[in-house]
């Protein structure tokens, strides 16, 4: 019996609707043939005790960008399913025929599907990259059953799939891209790469809300998970892990997209306050930490009046629900009234934080600005604020401490409760707060 599918979010019904109970788009249900398949032999499975498991180690192949072996735990693992994600034109291809020159000069031969540009497309693209590997084999095909028996053949260390989007499998009826041949396509190619020993990685479109396109099971069957990030008005780019079952999903790797190709940034801090020059109201240096690393960037607030009955709460890089929650633990606990101001709050660069570490540089970004004083010079700041208005520890403030002071910084306002981890803490250099009325005090008022 056929059924209908909804391309957005995999929603399966008997009949047609015109608006998807899943997700509330209408118009996306599209009708798919079933798939007939025979019946295999039932055989018994066999199982294994605990200790009869082999411990495996994995080889890992080095990409020859120090950023992106950081995110992935120190390189490639052979046989691997990797999916790489991100908006259009932010760099996916050019981040894969670098990988693909790196690996076809050291390991051996690369296969690179293209399904969406021509082999002429990725010529010059190469030639602007100074990508001259002769193991890089070229497959321009749709059809991922002919693509993988080339696989097979060819025998590459790893076979680049550019996008899973555009592929299709003859078996399937529907349309590439749809939510049915998405997941056969990521099956077969898990499949293919766990029974040949053939490390792939994919590429996936992201829809309008940033999420990758097609249903999540894509991102169930794949081991690793990249997501690339960033503006593409920017120089800058941000890769980070959400799944990595072979390493940490905490670490981001930054990028610097040049004429030739994406640069590792060794030092992200400089590299997000190259552009702060002057001090103003409303911005604040905040020590923030993603995974390992930590990083320094500038938090921008804007509070003005509104025009309107309603006032404005946006924000870019920072939870808005978050904002809200701040301005009004000001309001209360500090009088500085929002009622009738809009509030504007951008993270510099672009880069989005979401650890409890920069409410403090919030909270204190947002009062800056509307009282129209500027924090001391060579000031940062970092710490969790709750709804009580108290300043809570935060993790590795030694290591956030050790960046500021290391790029320039003379003094850092921290919680109260972080300073029991420093032996040797120079009241000069370190300003202790226990809640949001002791730190305007200290750097504003």
């Amino acid at each position: 019996m056929a059924k209908f599918v909804c391309q957005n979010c995999g929603y399966q019904s008997l009949k047609w609707l015109g608006r998807c109970p899943g997700c509330g788009e209408w118009g996306s249900l599209v009708e798919e043939a079933p798939k007939v398949r025979k019946s295999p032999k039932v055989r018994e499975a066999r199982v294994f005790s605990l200790k009869e498991v082999r411990e495996e180690t994995h080889q890992r192949l080095r990409t020859g960008l120090s950023e992106l072996d950081l995110v992935l735990g120190g390189g490639l693992v052979p046989a691997s399913l990797v999916l790489l994600g991100g908006d259009p034109g932010i760099g996916k291809s050019t981040l894969l025929l670098q990988i693909a020159q790196h690996l076809a000069r050291n390991y051996g031969k690369i296969l690179y599907l293209s399904g969406e540009e021509s082999l002429a497309q990725i010529k010059l693209r190469a030639e602007r990259l100074g990508v001259d590997a002769g193991e890089i084999l070229l497959l321009s095909e749709t059809d991922l059953s002919a693509a993988l028996e080339t696989a097979k053949a060819e025998k590459p260390v790893f076979f680049f799939v550019d996008s899973i989007q555009t592929v299709f499998w003859p078996e399937i009826s529907s349309a590439p891209g749809s939510v049915s041949q998405v997941r056969e396509c990521a099956s077969r190619l898990l499949e293919f790469a766990k029974g040949e020993g053939i490390g792939v990685i994919l590429v996936g479109h992201v829809t309008k809300e940033g999420a990758l396109a097609g249903p999540r099971v894509l991102e169930h069957l794949v081991d690793t998970v990249l997501y690339f990030e960033g503006d593409r008005g920017l120089s800058f780019r941000v890769l980070r892990a959400v799944k990595n079952r072979f390493g940490s999903t905490n670490e981001i790797g930054v990028f610097e997209m040049t004429g030739a190709g994406l640069v590792p940034v060794a030092n992200p801090s400089s590299f997000f306050l190259s552009e702060k020059t002057t001090r103003a109201p409303g911005a604040v240096v905040c020590a923030t930490l993603e995974g390992t690393r930590p990083l320094l960037v500038e938090v921008q607030a804007l509070v003005t009046r509104t025009p309107w009955g309603t006032p404005r709460r946006t924000s870019v890089g920072f939870d808005p629900q978050r904002l809200a929650m701040l301005a009004a633990i000001l309001e209360k606990k500090a009088g500085l009234g929002f009622y009738d101001q809009d509030i504007y709050l951008n993270v510099v660069g672009g880069l989005r934080l979401a650890e409890p570490g920069v409410d403090l540089a919030v909270i204190l970004a947002l009062a800056s600005s509307r009282l129209e004083k500027e924090l001391p010079p060579a000031t940062v700041v970092f710490g969790e604020v709750g709804l009580t208005g108290e300043v809570r520890p935060v993790m590795q403030a030694e290591t956030r401490l050790k960046e500021a002071f290391k790029l320039g910084f003379e003094r850092a306002c921290l919680p109260y409760g972080n300073l029991r981890n420093f032996p040797n803490k120079s009241s000069s250099k370190i300003i202790e707060v226990s809640n949001v009325q002791e730190a305007l005090e200290t750097l504003i008022l």
